[in-house]
């Protein structure tokens, strides 16, 4: 897992990552699909990067509010792109 300072916090953080992840911006090959999981050790919540394989390539925490309030985000894509 990603390490813990880069905990996505808020919504506006969210969208953030996933234009990156849109728009190539993270420099991952083959990626297939974003996802919201919770780790089976300690069931704490993290967003997921997916290749077509199912295979995971990134990942970052995210807090308990993000992962209640962002899934309409990550099922639907963002609405705004990065310049």
């Amino acid at each position: 897992m990603s390490n813990e300072a880069n905990t996505i916090t808020n919504l506006t953080e969210l969208e953030t990552f996933l234009i990156s992840v849109e728009n190539d911006g993270l420099g991952l090959t083959n990626v297939a699909g974003v996802a919201m999981a919770t780790n089976n050790k300690d069931g704490r919540r993290f967003v997921a990067v997916l290749d077509d394989q199912h295979q995971l390539l990134l990942s970052h925490w995210i807090t308990e509010e993000v992962f209640q309030t962002g899934q309409d985000l990550v099922r639907n894509g963002t609405k705004r792109k990065a310049h």
